[in-house]
């Protein structure tokens, strides 16, 4: 009798096992086709771009990232993934507060609440308020202003850390500083990749040497 409960009582746990699994199946499917379906807007990293940095943060196993500009979350659900993948956290900055509340929502959809959280506000005063380090910075915000964001975040970037400025190719001009500034300096190991045709344009990725 014992035996036969004992012998129920695996098969059970593994029914519940088994609608686990599946249902983490059904979480990863909805995932994919969410982002295959995701509307995006001309403010949106291109797919391929997205796909770059969820790779670039699964690869260096970052655990604590922060985006500014989040647009409508594209990007920050891409990153998101892999940084639920590796137990960490993004923040996605945004001054826009209708462009928050569809990340917000957009994050939500995808299960990744506990990951990826939306703060709306001037990235120039946010950055300064967040804490404790980063490994992990994606920019793409006010072009002429991306020198300010990464000297506002610098101080706390860990050794090793990936800094990715987004639109680097047609916006040059604008952030000229910024690209001075990380391609000359010894501190940093820098290279521009093209990863998308979609808009003809291209991404500087720096890996923080000291």
């Amino acid at each position: 009798m014992v035996l036969a409960l004992v012998a129920a009582g695996i098969v059970a746990m593994g029914a519940v096992f088994a609608r686990a699994q599946q249902a983490r199946k059904v979480s990863n499917e909805f995932r994919q086709q969410f982002l295959k379906d995701f509307k995006r807007i001309g403010l949106n990293t291109t797919p391929g771009d997205a796909d770059l940095l969820r790779i670039l943060v699964a690869s260096a196993r970052c655990k604590r990232g922060v985006e500014v500009g989040s647009a409508t979350g594209f990007g920050a659900i891409n990153m998101g993934l892999a940084f639920e993948r590796n137990g960490g956290q993004l923040f996605t900055l945004d001054i826009d507060a209708g462009m928050i509340r569809t990340t917000r929502e957009n994050v939500a959809k995808m299960g990744l609440e506990k990951t990826v959280t939306a703060v709306e506000g001037d990235a120039l005063k946010t950055l300064a308020e967040l804490t404790g380090e980063f490994d992990f910075v994606f920019i793409d915000a006010v072009k002429a202003d991306y020198f300010k964001y990464l000297k506002l975040i610098e101080p706390r970037l860990k050794v090793g850390a990936v800094v990715v400025a987004d639109n680097v190719i047609k916006s040059e001009k604008q952030m000229k500083d910024y690209l001075e500034y990380v391609t000359t300096n010894p501190n940093y190991d820098t290279v521009i990749v093209r990863s998308s045709m979609e808009k003809n344009d291209g991404m500087a990725i720096s890996y923080k040497v000291r």
